[in-house]
């Protein structure tokens, strides 16, 4: 699923997450603190934290590709440019394969998320 934080439009940033809670809502508050309006995909890793959904082939590449190409993502943003946590930046490859996209690197601590909104996707 796609969540919304703050007054986004088609150009606002796209994150990509797990469904752990703990995950989302970490994500969800520093994007929150960063007063940048942006989109949260939610990918469906059984509830698994983005390191372990990685280790145990939950968040792969073509799972992040088909969120990337839905009908609801080409719906509600404009650019192809996806930000993806950066302790799975060796997936990007394989994302931009797969979907088309280009693939930023987040950080790899959600606490580094609101700098990063702030100082990296504005020239992004």
């Amino acid at each position: 699923k796609i969540c919304e934080v703050g007054s986004v439009t088609p150009q606002s940033p796209l994150l990509i997450t797990t469904n752990f809670s703990l995950t989302y809502y970490t994500v969800d508050g520093e994007v929150e603190a960063s007063r940048v309006p942006a989109y949260i995909g939610v990918i469906d890793t059984e509830g698994t934290s983005v390191l372990t959904a990685f280790a145990s082939d939950k968040l792969t590449s073509e799972k992040v590709a088909a969120f990337l190409n839905s009908d609801e993502i080409k719906k509600k943003v404009a650019h192809r440019k996806v930000i993806i946590p950066g302790y799975i930046s060796a997936m990007s490859g394989s994302i931009k394969d797969d979907s088309g996209w280009t693939v930023l690197f987040g950080p790899r601590e959600a606490s580094g998320i609101s700098k990063y909104l702030k100082t990296v996707w504005p020239s992004a």
